[in-house]
């Protein structure tokens, strides 16, 4: 029996939601009409994609090559609307995004040229203001999309009457002072003092993930939301940091360590827009597009 493709999407959100539940909710379908597509994907390839545990479901490795051939077709779509759009006519309008430094750095500015070639009729309007700043004007309707960060290990779909695109998932890393000692394990970091990261931020969520993990509460000293104020910070000896793959491309500022551990985890990005019947436009559909195609380019050192 062939694997009916629309299937794949079903795997494709069990594996970004990280559950049946989450991925139903992030569908806005039932649970169960969720468990019935991956049981008819099951069927029809006669493998199993689901490693069910008391914890939840995680991908086989079988289910893992299945979602990477989700990723591509999705990339393929986005690639046929942006070709169809450039055969009809031109897309025109003002596209307000919101994003933090990072985000803006990484993906949006980098779009911005050939988005530019592409559709020279949409004017872009890039304003930087922290996650829960940009989602209040989201919901105003001061802003047309908006970039947020999540630890992977708490995400959560997107309310009613918006949508989340995954933009892409980048590993934590740790920085700490170049004249200390460099972790080699996630244990070598129980007793270091660490530069805190702002309440609510992804970075203060995964340190919190990364303390449960070890069993430990960690010392923190100072509060930064910047990435850059923490590696000086860090430069200055005043502790240890974790920060997100993106904040450390490119020349490192001296006097610090990146070091990569297993177990730190990874901070996803995405981009969320309104989701009625009239929205997502032509306009703001042709940037989210761009954005996506510019985040799947980068090589996350």
């Amino acid at each position: 029996m062939a694997t009916d493709p629309r299937r794949l999407a079903f795997l494709l959100a069990v594996h970004r939601a990280g559950g049946v539940l989450a991925a139903a909710d992030m569908l806005r379908l039932t649970p169960s009409a969720v468990s019935q597509q991956i049981a008819r994907l099951e069927a029809e390839e006669g493998i199993d994609v689901l490693e069910r545990g008391p914890r939840g479901v995680t991908l086989t490795p079988a289910g893992r090559v299945l979602a990477e051939v989700a990723e591509r077709i999705e990339a393929e779509l986005v690639e046929a609307r942006q070709a169809i759009a450039a055969l009809g006519d031109d897309v025109t309008g003002r596209v307000a995004i919101g994003s933090f430094q990072t985000g803006i750095r990484a993906v949006i500015a980098p779009m911005l040229g050939t988005l530019a070639e592409r559709h020279p009729g949409i004017v872009v309007d890039v304003r930087e203001h922290d996650p829960g700043d940009s989602l209040r004007m989201l919901r105003a309707g001061d802003l047309d999309a908006v970039v947020l960060e999540r630890d992977v290990d708490v995400d959560a779909p997107a309310p009613r009457g918006a949508h989340d695109v995954p933009l892409l998932e980048e590993p934590w890393r740790v920085v700490v002072p170049a004249a200390g000692p460099t972790p080699e394990r996630i244990d070598d970091l129980i007793d270091v003092a660490w530069i805190a990261p702002q309440s609510g931020t992804a970075a203060e969520r995964a340190l919190r993930r990364l303390a449960r993990t070890l069993g430990t509460t960690f010392t923190t000293r100072h509060a930064y939301y910047d990435f850059d104020t923490a590696l000086a910070l860090v430069a200055a000896g005043q502790g240890v940091a974790m920060l997100p793959a993106l904040a450390l491309q490119g020349e490192v500022a001296p006097g610090v360590t990146v070091v990569g551990l297993p177990g730190l985890g990874s901070r996803r990005l995405v981009v969320r827009h309104r989701s009625s019947r009239r929205e997502p436009g032509p306009a703001v559909q042709a940037v989210v597009d761009e954005m996506v195609t510019v985040a799947r380019s980068l090589e996350l050192a």
